[in-house]
């Protein structure tokens, strides 16, 4: 995935970004129905505002700017024999397909991998990232919060999705598209947009559920 036309510029101009980010995934949790441990929604607003520019989020390449595949960043953290930097991998690894698979989910449209590739990877590496360190402090209170962005990540990619619809961040997918995603992720946020579009989603033809 290249990046143009991806955060070329600051998305929102005129307004503390962190603050506006904590009122958004506020206002998209309350709407959707959705209670978050306090330390979680702090560290998914703080992900919002570091990747508001294209450099936090894409690398720049001998082949122009690329945002690294999932794949890549997992052999290199399973590789990595230092802790601190397999963490580090893990983590990225975590963060952008939770952006990816929230903001700009429509973007991945006949690519080789699809949104639910991306929901498995981040799930997975939040989930290895709540083992590590539970024998520090700091270890344990990231933990919990890898842990419930582990367990309910599809819950955090719709809350995106509404922040991302708010705030303009990523165009309107069509209705097939939408019936797609759902087929592939299960999300109640999507079988919701569905009914509203007069579609009533078949249940036992979605895939994998993530509570």
């Amino acid at each position: 995935m290249h990046a143009e036309g991806v955060f070329d510029e600051p998305l929102i101009t005129g307004m503390n970004l962190t603050e506006y980010f904590k009122d958004s995934i506020h206002a998209a949790l309350a709407n959707q129905r959705v209670r978050a441990g306090e330390d979680t929604v702090y560290y998914v607003v703080n992900l919002l505002a570091y990747f508001t520019r294209a450099e936090k989020l894409f690398q720049r390449t001998g082949d122009g700017v690329v945002l690294q595949p999932l794949a890549q960043l997992y052999a290199e953290a399973a590789e990595t024999p230092n802790p601190e930097e397999r963490r580090h991998k893990l983590r990225r690894l975590g963060d952008v397909a939770l952006l990816i698979s929230g903001l700009f989910a429509a973007s991945l449209n006949r690519k080789v991998v699809d949104v639910d590739y991306y929901i498995a990877m981040g799930g997975a590496a939040y989930g290895v990232l709540c083992g590590l360190d539970r024998g520090t402090a700091r270890g344990r209170a990231f933990g919990a919060v890898f842990d419930e962005l582990s367990r309910r990540f599809q819950v955090f990619v719709d809350v995106l999705a509404e922040v991302g619809e708010r705030s303009h961040l990523k165009p309107g997918s069509d209705t097939l598209r939408l019936y797609e995603l759902w087929l592939k992720t299960g999300s109640p946020r999507m079988a919701a947009k569905l009914r509203n579009l007069g579609i009533e989603p078949v249940q036992s033809l979605a895939g994998a559920r993530f509570n």
